[in-house]
């Protein structure tokens, strides 16, 4: 599954400034059950709805009993907007019980019975909301290893909410308003759909039939297989039955869709769905997913076992997109180009997203994690995979100058001392949810890259497919990818591999470890990276060079004011560097807390943690920054991109820690006036931005004007090369909006006067003027700061089809200065009809950046909470994004007390126990630190180094 991050269209670096899913005579009501983060098993003797004993007192089911076969029959009603349906399961009976217990939740039970060798027997049905479960009582026992099957009727409402079996609506270009449904199962909603076994360990197989009107398709995992005439001019579509999966992965869609096809070079039909006024804007996406697809085929070397691959684009969808085995779903940002008006950015994106979907084909639905606990198997490959797969199949995107910002997000969460494992316990289904973070993702990614760099990519491949062909339709947890990736040449190994693995090993035995850095009793892959997955953080290495001589250490970098909570941890971590002496990346595998390492030769400089492969950061003690800062001055070049770019995040980040003084990191940022790849750049922004965003929270203008006047400064020979055109690599492109979008809001008058030009022009011509993409965000949002413009805007957002174009024009209309329109933006988001509520979470964080707009995105926030947790699920990636971003630019004690006071009036049921609002408490009370250490030293650094420059009104 993907999260939203950003808006389409926005560049993600932009987060800084704005942000950018028994026969019943009486059936059973079920309750919701709310979702309560407690422990896995009750407090207090579980009790049933009717009074009775719950026969079961943990949240997690028992294994007595397993799924094998689903046969599932659902019949949604698009006008009363409700469904029923009829599930017959066959079960595998492990242990003698008398005791079926499953999931439902929110469902009328009806006509529950037992099929059972000796013929149909009723059972009764005790319900616990609590945890979800229904008990399914026999009076007899099932014995193992005897045939059982149990059916059950069922009835319910479609959600309101973006998860279950929901409803969504559009609406056409003539103003009608259609309805769809359809599903979002991940992570424990497909018992909201059906009564079901909804854990991922429990695979079955399952038969689907959906009953529709002629009006509408119906779409499903697998292909069709026929259609039945019903009575009342109703069809039955039914599908073929799934290969065995989790329940998390069911999927089906009732709607009006259109859809366009092709085949894969291995005989894969590939479909994009869309609404029929949309269906023009499926041609990219559908090139990408054939290619893609046979891009994985090939380099997992397991043939995709489904004879289709379907991609919908959901008009509502809170994640980005999800992996539904042979019915991928998406937002329709994620899914719809159009080659005219959409961005280079928007391409990145969309591919991406692609990318990742079909990459869970394998990692995450071939081969799934056993509990939820070890969702980075699924998400941090699926990430990794991403720039994998893309680096390979479309290398015009440039994607490596896009992937060390995943570490740096993750690093962000991964610094505080409410982050946790990679691989941690979790048990409800909040805390589930919780597990959809930067952490599974963006640090399961840069982890894995860094195993990647460590073996080499020829061993990592060779591993990951013998790890994906031992586990096929079988479930694992971290050991067993580990154990994969150890001793790949081993006669076993080789036994299960192919003519590459056969080759590889073969080249290495005849080099005889000389292609190797390390020695075999180093390469315990277990053992090393049981220190990243299994305790939270990351570490800060100090390198310091006396003579021939690096002395290094390794402790926790935690951004607090408690040294001792850094103490006891200890990482094997893959170092890299290179020196002043020579091009050649060295390599040390640093096990201990303190080590020595001994030159050849005296050098002027090191940089460890080459391109930053690595998921750690690194201190120049003595010496070491000075050195780095007379490199970056005198022979920036000297290092990569990537290089540059990790050294202005590790040397902010360590000012926030207290290793180096403010001056020495804004020293290291004067480099940046020659800087002009996008990693570098970009970094830069994101160090620097950030301190006049906490002024601007604490009314001090004069100070707030110099931070912002030493950033344009700083950038704007680069700013003033930019072309106002859509020319150059993505790359370029990306960073040419990114560009110019930050001189207009910081009224760089240049920018100013030309986006106003075009804003102008391009309203007089009502819409029609074809405006360069790459530079629209800038033209909008200047177009956005008046009540002409912006009303202009919104019409435009309105009456528009192009998703990439309402994208952007709703991303503008969050950075005007005009409250009331603010205000106003929320409030329709939250209501709807005229802007989409899976678009609230960026309206809100992006007002909440808008220093016109932030008390308001805070007032939002408490005044809805209630609704926004019912909508958008409680531990959803959603609700933290929207707690973080609206309070993380916060840094006096008042407001985090007022903070406080709020989420302390919570209940656990309201959300009080969530992990984000941990992290909120955390990084105010980190920006306090900052500004109550660092503000003498920013504002004497800022008189010192004034530029002259001519006067703005900044």
């Amino acid at each position: 599954m993907i999260r939203v991050r950003a808006v389409r269209g926005f560049p993600v670096f932009l987060a800084t400034m704005f942000p950018l899913l028994l026969v019943l005579v009486v059936s059973i009501p079920l309750s919701s059950g709310a979702q309560i983060p407690n422990q896995g098993q009750a407090k207090d003797p579980p009790v049933a709805t009717n009074g009775e004993p719950f026969p079961w007192d943990r949240m997690r089911l028992p294994i007595t009993i397993s799924p094998l076969h689903y046969d599932l029959t659902i019949h949604p009603n698009l006008t009363t907007l409700d469904f029923t349906g009829v599930v017959r399961i066959s079960l595998d009976v492990q242990e003698d019980t008398s005791t079926v217990v499953l999931h439902a939740k929110q469902m009328h039970i009806s006509n529950v019975v037992l099929l059972a060798p000796e013929g149909i027997r009723p059972l009764r049905v005790l319900e616990y909301p609590r945890f979800h479960q229904l008990a399914l009582l026999s009076d007899s026992v099932l014995t193992k290893g005897r045939k059982y099957e149990v059916q059950l009727e069922f009835a319910a409402n479609l959600s309101d909410s973006f998860h279950g079996f929901y409803k969504g609506s559009y609406r056409t270009s003539s103003g009608e308003v259609r309805a769809i449904a359809s599903t979002q199962f991940e992570a424990t909603f497909a018992r909201g759909a059906f009564p079901c076994f909804d854990e991922p360990a429990f695979k079955a197989n399952f038969t689907i039939r959906i009953i529709r009107e002629p009006r509408h398709i119906a779409i499903s995992n697998m292909p069709k297989v026929k259609t039945v005439e019903l009575p009342g001019s109703l069809l039955e579509d039914h599908f073929d039955t799934t290969v065995k999966m989790s329940t998390y992965l069911v999927a089906y869609i009732v709607s009006d869709f259109l859809s366009v096809s092709k085949t894969t070079n291995h005989g894969v039909k590939i479909s994009v769905y869309a609404v029929p006024e949309k269906i023009d804007q499926t041609a990219f996406a559908l090139d990408a997913a054939v290619k893609l697809l046979d891009f994985y085929d090939d380099y997992f070397d397991i043939p995709y076992p489904l004879p289709k691959q379907d991609l919908a684009a959901i008009p509502d969808f809170q994640s980005g997109a999800m992996e539904n085995w042979g019915l991928t779903t998406y937002r329709e940002t994620g899914l719809l180009f159009d080659p005219d008006r959409s961005s280079a950015s928007d391409k990145l994106g969309i591919t991406k997203v692609i990318a990742h979907e079909l990459a869970h084909q394998w990692f995450g639905n071939l081969v799934t994690m056993e509990w939820w606990n070890d969702l980075w198997l699924n998400e941090g490959f699926a990430k990794f995979m991403e720039f994998i797969s893309l680096d390979i199949t479309y290398p015009e995107l440039h994607v490596d100058d896009f992937f060390l910002g995943k570490c740096f997000e993750a690093m962000e969460v991964d610094s505080l001392t409410s982050s946790h494992p990679v691989s941690t316990p979790v048990e409800n289904p909040t805390q589930i949810q919780e597990m959809f973070d930067d952490v599974s993702y963006d640090k399961g990614a840069c982890i894995l890259n860094m195993l990647r760099d460590f073996l080499g990519p020829e061993a990592f491949e060779i591993g990951i497919i013998r790890y994906l062909k031992r586990y096929s339709y079988q479930n694992t947890v971290n050991s067993h990818l580990w154990e994969s990736l150890t001793d790949i040449c081993s006669s076993d190994a080789l036994d299960e591999g192919r003519m590459k693995h056969t080759e590889f090993c073969s080249k290495h035995k005849l080099q005889s470890g000389s292609s190797k850095w390390y020695s075999d009793d180093e390469l315990d892959v277990r053992a090393i990276m049981d220190t990243w997955t299994l305790q939270e953080g990351f570490p800060l290495v100090t390198v310091e060079v006396k003579g021939r001589e690096i002395r290094l250490s390794q402790e926790r970098f935690l951004r607090t004011d408690n040294p001792s909570l850094t103490e006891g941890f200890l990482w094997q971590i893959p170092l890299t560097y290179m020196t002043s002496a020579s091009n050649t990346v060295h390599r040390f595998l640093l096990k201990t807390k303190t080590d020595v390492l001994y030159l050849p030769e005296d050098v002027d400089w090191v940089k460890f943690n080459v391109n930053m492969s690595g998921y750690y950061m690194v201190h120049y003690a003595g010496e070491g920054w000075n050195s780095i800062i007379k490199l970056l001055q005198y022979n920036h070049t000297a290092i990569s991109g990537n290089d540059r770019a990790s050294l202005i995040q590790n040397v902010f980040q360590l000012v926030s820690v207290g290793k180096v003084r403010l001056d020495t990191a804004l020293e290291l940022s004067l480099y940046l006036s020659k800087e002009t790849e996008i990693m570098a750049v970009t970094q830069g922004f994101g160090e620097l931005v950030p301190l006049y965003k906490l002024m601007e929270k604490r009314d001090m203008t004069v100070l707030e004007n110099q931070m912002k006047g030493y950033i344009v400064d700083l950038f704007r020979n680069l700013i003033d090369r930019q072309e106002w055109s859509d020319s150059g690599s993505v790359s370029e492109r990306v960073l040419r909006s990114y560009l110019l979008l930050f001189a207009c809001v910081r009224n760089h008058p240049p920018c100013v006067a030309k986006a106003t030009q075009l804003f102008n022009q391009w309203k007089d011509s009502d819409g029609t003027m074809s405006l360069p993409v790459d530079i629209t965000m800038a033209v909008f949002v200047i177009g956005a700061r008046s009540p002409e413009g912006w009303d202009f805007l919104f019409e435009k957002y309105r009456t528009s089809l192009q998703m990439s174009v309402k994208s952007r024009i709703k991303s503008a209309m969050t950075v005007t200065y005009l409250q009331d329109k603010l205000k106003w933006m929320m409030e329709q988001s939250l209501h709807g009809e005229v802007m989409k509520t899976q678009d609230l979470p960026d309206v809100v964080v992006s007002v909440g950046r808008n220093p016109h707009g932030y008390k308001l995105a805070w007032d939002f926030l408490r005044a809805n909470w209630h609704t926004l947790i019912k909508k958008f699920d409680l531990g959803s990636h959603s609700v933290s994004y929207m707690v973080i971003g609206v309070t993380n630019q916060y840094s006096t004690r008042e407001m985090l007390q007022e903070i406080r006071s709020f989420f302390d009036s919570l209940t656990e049921e309201t959300g009080s126990k969530m992990r984000c609002i941990q992290q909120t408490y955390e990084t105010i009370e980190d920006n306090i630190r900052w500004m109550d250490t660092n503000l003498p030293l920013l504002q004497a650094w800022l008189n010192k180094h004034q530029l002259r420059r001519p006067h703005e009104d900044l």
